[in-house]
């Protein structure tokens, strides 16, 4: 409302409610708010319309005063103001440093210094963090426009938009459910064999639903289904060895297949950066193995740390039996995304016969289920999606572009990485070093996209400079960060954590067990299966 629309308002106000003028009525009921109990307010409202006879007029002026919101009150935490003073005084600070380094170097690493701090105190979104970063870079003339947003010209970002379709067409459809509640019934309904179908479940449906947390919202509603069915609740260790596997298994199955957002960003690096194709087909198959021993190892890991209080479980046949039943015969949605999703699986595990990029094939089948006569996916469907999340992994990759370009990323990486040097020649000490290495830099760098995109770029340039594999070398630090003990480490544990079915000490436990297996299964498959597929 514009001043004079107050002024010629006001006259009006005051004729319909007395002489006392309506802002400082308003101002007076507001402020009163907040120092009102609920008897005392609803006495202040009796007495109010206890006044001279209302009139209609009255009445909607009663209304919007009382419609007014109440300022709201803000409040600062002391570890907040902090974590963003030192996100912002430290870059800074080295930014005038009298260092011996380029002016440009100098000042890419500030403003990378001012990223990665961001990004692991997480003051602010990580993707707005990461659209900030690229516009010091330009804005400060650190490097031109085209270099500070290049990683939004690469292919990395979009192979996450095709990802998150294909999540949302899953979800939409009903086909991710009706595909776990299949695996599930096949396999079996004892708990042993309910473990072992729910963790193969999380497994196939990485391939149909890339995001993890997707992945956990899918199957806890078909644990917490089964809980029920077995007059099961939160406490008990069936339901704890339940939600614990799939919580868990889903961030690991993320980065043993190329597609959640931390193995997108991973390969996106080591192909930009470490200047080495990653083929989907191959990434497939070198984990796979890994991926087979997980499955066995926490399948029996569950069964020993959490046993069942009875042996029998009745009902739980009964209950999938039944959702299939509601559900109701193959859809035409459902056989359509199940369509494009089989076309787009075949076309990754064939990719080094055809060469078409993996992210090619993911955005084109992502935006075919948009196309008006597919009808999978609406454009409703599209506003409703997270495009932060893009913006972070572009960002990611634009930091790395921009070192590289400055020739910041040489000094990092000969100032951080020079003690890795004599163990990465080793194939056993190399294993051993870069997960266990990984797994501890991720307990302070909790997000693992984080942790990824602030050491990725270091490590392929320490690789270019000694001779060593990009490819080995950036899938085993990938597959460190799939190692967790916390669970502020990832989203997906944190979903999984929300249900209340397990608590932190669980996941520390079984993180902390599997972790040491999946580092001596490494131990065997990366000296001795890898060269076999082509990578030393």
């Amino acid at each position: 409302m514009t001043k004079r629309t107050e002024d010629s308002f006001q006259p009006a106000c005051n004729h319909a409610m007395g002489s006392i003028p309506l802002k400082s009525r308003i101002d007076k009921r507001v402020t009163g708010a907040h120092r009102m109990t609920p008897s005392e307010g609803e006495s202040d409202v009796i007495s109010w319309r206890s006044m001279s006879a209302p009139t209609s007029h009255r009445e909607k002026l009663e209304e919007i005063a009382l419609s007014v919101p109440a300022p709201a009150s803000i409040s600062l935490d002391f570890r907040d103001v902090l974590r963003a003073a030192a996100s912002i005084l430290v870059p800074v600070a080295f930014w005038f440093l009298p260092l011996n380094l380029e002016p440009k170097a100098q000042h890419a690493i500030a403003i990378s210094l001012f990223m990665i701090l961001a990004w692991a105190t997480e003051i602010m979104d990580h993707g707005l963090t990461g659209l900030t970063g690229c516009y010091l870079f330009w804005a400060l003339k650190v490097v031109n426009f085209d270099v500070a947003f290049s990683g939004f010209a690469n292919d990395t970002p979009w192979f996450l938009m095709g990802a998150i379709l294909f999540g949302t067409i899953a979800s939409k459809s009903g086909l991710a459910k009706r595909m776990a509640y299949l695996v599930t019934l096949r396999i079996g309904t004892s708990y042993s064999r309910l473990l072992l179908a729910l963790i193969v479940s999380d497994f196939l449906l990485t391939l149909l639903v890339p995001s993890g947390m997707a992945r956990v919202t899918v199957m806890a509603a078909v644990a917490a289904g089964l809980m029920g069915a077995f007059g099961l609740g939160v406490g008990s260790n069936v339901g704890r060895g339940m939600f614990l596997i799939i919580t868990y298994t889903a961030g690991v199955f993320d980065k043993t297949i190329i597609a959640g957002a931390a193995a997108i960003t991973g390969r996106g690096v080591i192909e930009s950066v470490g200047h080495t194709q990653v083929l989907w087909s191959q990434w497939l198959v070198a984990f796979l193995p890994s991926d087979i021993i997980t499955i066995l190892i926490a399948w029996r890991l569950t069964l020993w740390l959490y046993p069942p209080e009875t042996a029998s479980l009745p009902g739980g046949i009964k209950y999938l039996e039944n959702e299939l039943r509601a559900a109701g015969p193959w859809s035409s949605l459902e056989k359509k995304a199940l369509a494009l999703m089989l076309a787009a699986i075949v076309l990754w595990a064939t990719d080094f016969l055809h060469h078409i990029s993996s992210s090619m094939i993911g955005l084109g089948i992502g935006l075919l289920s948009v196309m008006p006569f597919m009808r999978i996916l609406e454009t409703a469907d599209l506003r409703n999606l997270n495009f932060l999340q893009l913006f972070f992994v572009a960002a990611a990759v634009s930091m790395g572009n921009v070192l590289s370009a400055t020739k910041g990323l040489a000094v990092l990486t000969n100032t951080v990485l020079a003690w890795l040097e004599p163990l990465l020649k080793n194939d056993s000490l190399s294993v051993l070093a870069l997960y266990w290495t990984g797994f501890a830099y991720h307990i302070f760098l909790a997000s693992e996209i984080s942790m990824l995109a602030t050491s990725m770029p270091l490590l392929m340039n320490f690789a270019a400079a000694h001779g060593l594999s990009a490819l080995k070398i950036g899938m085993l630090w990938v597959f460190s960060s799939g190692g967790k003990i916390f669970v502020y480490q990832s989203g997906v544990l944190v979903i999984g954590y929300g249900y209340g079915y397990f608590r932190g000490k669980d996941i520390f436990r079984l993180g902390l067990l599997m972790s040491l297996v999946d580092s001596l299964v490494l131990l065997v498959v990366v000296p001795f299966y890898w060269p076999l597929i082509g990578i030393r």
